[in-house]
């Protein structure tokens, strides 16, 4: 049942277009994951569809009594209220019943008013049916879910920072009974433990939800469709983030080979056009304005692939070497006061190796990367020979407020002529006015940019990157991931983005409170490890679902390996018969390029081509849906 049709919805601002002809529905339970870059018009559309902001064109079409909520609409009210009191301002109605219930008990201490009685009666049946004899512990465990302490729920709203406040926000919406709630980046100011309970929630919430994030990996648990606002357009399809990015791969692909296939098409048909016109007879004028007219109609549908907008271009280039082994920590701890963080932190890490480092939230990850950085305990921080250490700080602290993105990079790099820096900048998306802007009227993904530019000019073979994917839209992360992928120097990694560490790691730096451990490989091979050693991962919940084993994992592994042989067969053949195809085509429009004027021999050969060049587009839609299925079965 569709709860929410959007029919030919478009924005604009002046001249700017954000989108135009939006066409979509939500239907009930939907989990729909909402991508785009950064600017592209997601929060417009949110607003649009709860009425705060008028659309240039089209409509939204809500189904009768359906209740959307939005974070927006769930500010702090009230800065004396604590924490606890003003989530609870969701359950306002049901506060007010229970006044009046206890209000009519002691009124029937010393009466038996029927009336009274009776009110009771309806209240108390109301009251109940609206959930009002758990609400208060489903408010309590919202709020623990969302990472406040017992303590914090009762500090004065006044006293809590931004993030704590969003976090109301998110608990107040989340606790509302809407029949769909818009998400606007649920996960920022989330630690882990809190995204997993966000992510059981949403899975296990009965209404619909639309969720703008960057976080794939937190897309990928929830989510059951996606969308993508791109160019001013909408593109949707079932599946989540993971599945979508081969849906749109493919789409691309096939766009490009649809173009290319009738670019070719028509310079075949504009050269046979050019024969007959070179022989000049009745006959042959009219195929050639036949044939003028089969142009037409090609060029009419004839859509240009839209080249990539997000080109952001982020290459690290190395300087000089190191040595083979570039960092070894040995025996690091770090106390405040009576609180120790971490204690007996030792590893070490070797040349073009890619070590993320996780641990529970608070153990101190940030504070080790600080205390390396900055030369703190220098007999627990050894530095390898020849090692050039570039830093990324999640907080930009690095960053002159006062200065524009131009003039930092020119300060940091006063070699660098003024057009060098403006091209540098370009290929980070700062462009024209943009570069000028105060690093401090920026938004958090605008600097995170800036502070990527100076670490890729530095050159340096060993980048100690904290968080480096906050703030960042979905196409930076991949441009970074590939940036990193290619990279030729040494990696050491703080990240709470499950999917970035699984893309780039090869080891794993667990630091608990009193040891560290190292395990070889990415995030899915440390679950395997926690399996293998019966541990609880940091980042999942104690409700997750144990491995298969036994004969039931042993019957899906050789159905898996039966079902991925056929299908490497199937497009090993289809990729055989494609290049006969191609090979067939190539000989024939030799032959026509050298028939002259034999008329019905050109004639033959035009339609032997064409019965290939068909064939030629079956057999590859062939090959496509049979390396989608392959695809889909090597990734599971």
């Amino acid at each position: 049942m569709s709860i929410l049709s959007l029919n030919g919805l478009s924005k604009s601002f002046g001249d700017r277009t954000l989108f135009e002809n939006v066409v979509f529905s939500v239907e009930k339970g939907d989990k729909i994951g909402f991508i785009g870059a950064n600017g592209a018009g997601k929060t417009t559309l949110f607003k649009i569809i709860i009425g705060s902001e008028p659309s240039s064109k089209g409509e939204a079409i809500r189904a009768a009594n359906i209740k959307i909520g939005y974070l927006e609409q769930h500010v702090c009210s009230s800065e004396n209220k604590t924490a606890l009191e003003e989530t609870l301002t969701v359950f306002s109605d049901l506060q007010l019943m229970e006044n009046e219930l206890e209000q009519i008990s002691v009124k029937l201490l010393n009466s038996s008013d029927p009336a009274l009685i009776e009110r009771q009666s309806v209240l108390t049946e109301r009251f109940q049916q609206n959930g009002g004899l758990t609400y208060f512990s489903r408010t309590e465990a919202v709020l623990k879910g969302l990472g406040f302490s017992k303590e914090e729920t009762n500090l004065k709203i006044s006293a809590l920072s931004g993030g704590q406040r969003s976090k109301i926000g998110l608990a107040k919406l989340l606790l509302c009974k809407n029949d769909l709630i818009l998400l606007d980046e649920p996960t920022n100011h989330l630690d882990i433990e809190s995204v997993i309970w966000l992510e059981e929630f949403l899975q296990n919430y009965s209404g619909a939800a639309i969720i703008i994030s960057h976080d794939r990996f937190f897309l990928d648990k929830v989510t059951t469709k996606t969308m993508e606002l791109e160019n001013k357009k909408i593109y949707f399809s079932k599946g989540n983030f993971s599945r979508y990015l081969e849906l749109k791969e493919q789409r691309l692909e096939s766009e490009r080979r649809e173009y290319e296939n009738k670019t070719r098409e028509i310079k075949r048909i504009e050269g046979i056009i050019e024969q007959q016109k070179r022989w000049n007879r009745e006959r042959n004028i009219k195929t050639a304005e036949s044939k003028q007219k089969q142009i037409d109609r090609i060029v009419k549908d004839l859509v240009k692939p839209e080249s990539e907008n997000h080109k952001i271009s982020i290459q690290f280039p190395v300087k000089s070497q190191s040595g083979s082994t570039v960092l070894t920590v040995n025996n690091d701890s770090k106390t405040f006061g009576d609180v120790t963080l971490y204690k007996n932190a030792s590893f070490t890490i070797e040349r073009g190796q890619r070590a993320c480092l996780i641990g529970p939230n608070g153990v101190g990850k940030s504070t080790l990367i600080k205390r390396l950085v900055g030369g703190e305990n220098p007999a627990a921080f050894m530095r390898g020979v020849g090692v050039t250490l570039g830093y990324f700080d999640q907080f930009q602290e690095q960053l002159n407020p006062k200065n524009t993105p131009f003039s930092e990079i020119q300060n940091t790099y006063p070699f660098m002529g003024d057009t060098a820096v403006r091209n540098a900048l370009a290929a980070f998306e700062f462009k024209g006015d943009d570069v000028f802007k105060s690093n401090e009227a920026l938004s958090g993904g605008e600097r995170a940019r800036v502070s990527l530019l100076k670490l890729v000019l530095s050159g340096n073979n060993f980048l100690v990157l904290d968080e480096p994917t906050n703030h960042l839209d979905v196409y930076s992360r991949q441009a970074l991931e590939n940036a990193l992928a290619g990279y030729e120097g040494t990696l050491f990694i703080v990240s709470h983005d499950r999917y970035f560490i699984n893309k780039i790691a090869d080891k794993i730096i667990l630091l608990k409170p009193d040891e560290t451990v190292t395990i070889d490989g990415n995030y899915d091979d440390y679950l395997v490890w926690c399996e293998k050693n019966a541990e609880q991962p940091i980042d999942l919940p104690k409700t997750a679902v144990p491995i298969k084993k036994g004969k039931e994992d042993y019957i899906n592994k050789k159905k898996q390996r039966s079902e991925t042989a056929k299908l490497r067969t199937a497009v090993s053949r289809c990729e055989k018969e494609i290049a006969e195809l191609e090979q067939k085509i190539t000989d024939i429009k030799a032959e026509i390029e050298v028939s002259g004027s034999d008329y019905e021999k050109l004639a033959e050969l035009t339609t032997n081509l064409e019965l290939l060049e068909n064939t030629l587009l079956e057999k590859m839609d062939e090959w496509e849906e049979a390396s989608a299925a392959l695809a889909e079965y090597t990734e599971n």
